[in-house]
């Protein structure tokens, strides 16, 4: 099995949900290759001890990213850093040559999405992702493939959301997500918007125009060194927007919420169609819904699916599918493009939709300053 050396830059939760997932690589029976962490870089020294105590094959630690990308022994990059570092870290792994799976949102704001992709445009060698794992669960690929097949007929409407709450708290300590210098001015849009918008997006369904309602809620947090801040950040986003395309014209509804009262980490996705509609939410990962319209009664079914992942693996079919395995599906994705294959038909979030979901965030967020419906400009 062909091996990729990755490095990983910024050695945070998501960082090392990639580290557990390369450990646990066997757990799928039929990967081209597998990744390994030999090199970290992080300006914390604590998280990149986590790494050199837990990952053996991590040779290379340092809290100079350059340094890490001037290393020949890796192919690619995992970058987990806060969003106004996108631009800059992003391009650098570009001209190093490196192939890179990135978070989100793929730069701060759209300049920084046009200066990656600029970059990349010199780069068509590299295979270049952005994070979005939710649409791997098997209740949302049941959602998404009965959506492609075209059977659901005329849609009436869609609405995708991701629902925080530990946000509420008024005393929970600030961090750079609630600081719109660090974070962008998209707030809670910058960061949970490549989820909701990942599978519309995929199917081809483009806002046109929309109109968001933007929350901010909580003005000030405590610092954790007994000093209250501003929090700068909006803390909900509700986008209504209208889609039409292929001979659709529907409303599709966004919610990306950090305030969502009685929410843990709920993402969902729900498609309401003349002739079938189906739903999917995290709140129940191993249960998927739908409805057969034929004309007589209208009733929900719902399917509990257990384990049918997009790459098998070696739970048994009984058991329940959860975010972990999500998170290792998705790496499966991206390292399977790596080695030359079709990620079993689901790529993780592409450049070119990761472009189009700053194109409805930076209309949304117009929007909700002015008040007012505004037309998506995707260039």
């Amino acid at each position: 099995m062909k091996t990729f050396r990755f490095g990983v830059i910024g050695c945070g939760l998501m960082g090392r949900e990639f580290a557990s997932a390369a450990a646990r690589w066997m757990h799928l029976t039929d990967a081209k290759a597998r990744p390994e962490i030999v090199a970290v870089c992080d300006t914390n020294p604590d998280l990149m001890g986590w790494f050199q105590t837990h990952v053996p094959s991590v040779a290379q630690a340092t809290t100079d990213y350059r340094e890490l990308l001037a290393n020949p022994d890796v192919d690619a990059i995992y970058c987990a850093v806060p969003h106004v570092l996108h631009a800059e870290f992003y391009t650098d792994i570009l001209k190093a040559g490196k192939h890179l799976l990135g978070e989100k949102p793929f730069g701060m704001d759209r300049e920084q999405n046009r200066a990656i992709v600029a970059e990349l445009a010199e780069h068509p060698e590299l295979i270049v992702r952005c994070s979005s794992e939710m649409p791997y669960f098997p209740g949302a690929q049941k959602v998404i493939a009965m959506a492609a097949s075209g059977e659901m007929g005329e849609i009436l409407e869609v609405e995708a959301g991701f629902l925080h709450s530990s946000d509420i708290d008024p005393m929970k300590p600030i961090n750079w997500k609630r600081m719109e210098h660090i974070n962008g001015a998209y707030g809670c849009m910058g960061d949970l918007g490549m989820h909701v918008l990942h599978v519309p997006l995929r199917l081809g369904w483009f806002p046109d125009t929309l109109h968001a309602n933007l929350v901010k809620r909580v003005t000030e947090r405590p610092d954790g060194k007994g000093n209250t801040v501003p929090c700068t950040t909006w803390d909900n986003a509700t986008i209504s927007s209208r889609v039409r395309t292929a001979g659709q014209d529907f409303p599709l509804i966004l919610k990306t919420w950090r305030i969502a009262p009685g929410e843990s980490n709920t993402w969902y996705i729900r498609i309401l169609g003349m002739k079938k509609s189906a739903f999917f939410s995290t709140k129940q990962p191993r249960q998927w819904q739908w409805m057969d319209y034929q004309g007589s009664t209208q009733s929900w079914n719902t399917e509990d699916l257990g384990y049918g992942s997009v790459f098998p693996a070696i739970t048994g079919k009984i058991f329940e599918f959860g975010f972990a395995d999500a998170i290792q599906q998705m790496w499966a994705a991206f390292v399977d493009e790596l080695a030359g294959g079709t990620a079993n038909g689901f790529p993780c979030a592409s450049p070119a939709e990761a472009a189009a979901h700053h194109a409805v965030l930076t209309a949304a967020l117009q929007s909700g300053l002015e008040n007012r419906v505004v037309t998506v400009d995707y260039d």
